[in-house]
């Protein structure tokens, strides 16, 4: 098993330092350990599958930034590719061959991304997305599910209002509630609430963006038809299909979930994987749609530090990774053989569970029955978050980073290998444990 963690004194001191300069002491909202309690560990350094804190504790790292990290950390090659980019300048604000390099490689893993425009963030890329399919179809309104997180834009922090059929509400203050109301929420895998929402709304529906694999409640795959029941439905109505891909772009396929589902959007939003762990997000979809934007066309958008080289540079190098051999195939074996050792090690501590898994992305539920479905918004919150917030800490003090909330994904590298994947699993035996005896 890695370094036991021993103390926190250091990222304790650090953590009283960045409250009195940032709001809650840091620069993302799940970072500050809220979910779980506690004080978030502050991170030296990392190394492929592992992470170093400031007071020299190891661990085995399983939220990889969140997902960009698909390499794992300090990849050689991701930062050879750094090394030179940087050694000719940091950005230009001008065009760079990267930029249509990169772009490229995007294509020719998405038959329905015929051009990219490129921006720094995953919240840039769904407000410019919606911009596109409202000045393409005429409309305003736009769905999004319950549960799907699409970046903090104002038109996107809405949740469902009093009724099945009502209009969004703000669910963050400093939202107007104007704005939210142009946003309909429906439940995530629920084809027929969709169906008449639609009907409700018919010939007002600019959109439908959703995550094809939900990864901001936890990991929550499509149901069966649920995935071309919206292209037909979109198609029905003369709405375009957004696949929010931020997070499973080129990580649950090479390519994305539209590849692994066989369902083409119209546009398409990527992030974290394609920026190799820097600031580095996109959007695109057919030329018909992509010339409407600014300078091609009238729909504006811009951005100083868009396609900026470094970024440009760890994209390229992180794809060219996972287009050797073997690299999807072995996120998989590793996936699955902790997902399933999870599985059997909280059924040896009579702990229940539900593991939710695609690809390299997964999600440990504790649920009130093992395997108990957990296939949308109301399923993921009714699970038992003290039991998570045990299970992380006992985690952590055995030397496994998870993300600091029940409602996030675990996320895998090519850096993980069998024996980190045995270390991690008798770990677990110890957290599963200790959920166990606090009950």
């Amino acid at each position: 098993m890695g370094e036991q963690a021993t103390s926190i004194v250091d990222s304790e001191a650090a953590f009283i330092k960045a409250k009195r300069v940032m709001p809650g002491g840091v620069s993302s909202p799940v970072r500050a350990f809220k979910a779980v309690g506690g004080t978030p560990i502050f991170i030296r350094e990392g190394e492929g599958a592992r992470l170093k804190d400031i007071d020299g504790n190891s661990y085995i790292d399983y939220v990889g930034s969140y997902g960009p990290l698909i390499a794992g950390h300090t990849n050689e090659r991701v930062v050879a590719a750094l090394s030179k980019a940087i050694g000719r300048g940091t950005s230009f604000g001008a065009p760079t061959e990267l930029e249509t390099q990169l772009a490229t490689l995007i294509s020719s893993a998405l038959p329905a991304v015929e051009m990219v425009r490129f921006v720094n963030s995953g919240t840039e890329a769904t407000m410019s997305a919606i911009r596109l399919a409202r000045a393409a179809t005429g409309r305003d309104l736009i769905f999004k599910c319950a549960g799907c997180y699409h970046g903090h834009s104002d038109g996107l922090l809405a949740e469902s209002g009093s009724g099945a059929l009502t209009l969004g509400t703000p669910s963050s203050p400093g939202v107007p509630e104007s704005i939210a109301a142009c946003t309909i929420v429906a439940p995530y895998n629920d084809l027929e609430a969709t169906r008449a929402l639609f009907q409700v709304y018919a010939n007002r529906i600019a959109a439908f963006i959703v995550e094809p694999v939900a990864g901001n409640m936890g990991v929550v795959p499509p149901a069966d038809g649920y995935l071309p029941g919206l292209r037909q439905l979109c198609d029905e109505h003369g709405s375009l299909l957004i696949f929010d891909e931020v997070m499973t772009g080129f990580r649950v396929a090479w390519g994305g979930a539209q590849i692994l589902y066989k369902v083409a959007p119209d546009l398409t939003c990527l992030g974290k994987i394609i920026g190799g762990g820097l600031p580095c997000a996109a959007y695109g979809g057919s030329r018909k749609f992509m010339e409407q934007i600014s300078p091609a066309g009238k729909v504006y958008q811009a951005g100083t530090l868009s396609g900026n080289p470094l970024a440009m540079a760890g994209g390229i190098a992180t794809l060219e990774v996972l287009q050797e051999g073997g690299a999807y195939e072995g996120l998989e074996w590793h996936s699955a053989m902790l997902a399933n050792g999870l599985i059997d090690t909280a059924a040896k501590a009579n702990v229940p569970i539900t593991i939710n898994r695609v690809g390299s992305m997964l999600t440990a539920f504790f649920t009130k029955t093992a395997g108990r479905p957990v296939r949308n918004y109301a399923d993921a919150t009714s699970c038992d978050v003290s039991a998570y917030a045990t299970f992380f800490h006992a985690m952590l003090d055995n030397g496994v980073y998870l993300a600091p909330s029940q409602f996030e994904a675990m996320f895998l590298s090519v850096a993980h290998t069998d024996e980190l994947i045995e270390e991690t699993l008798r770990a677990a035996e110890t957290a599963f444990a200790a959920v166990a005896a606090a009950r």
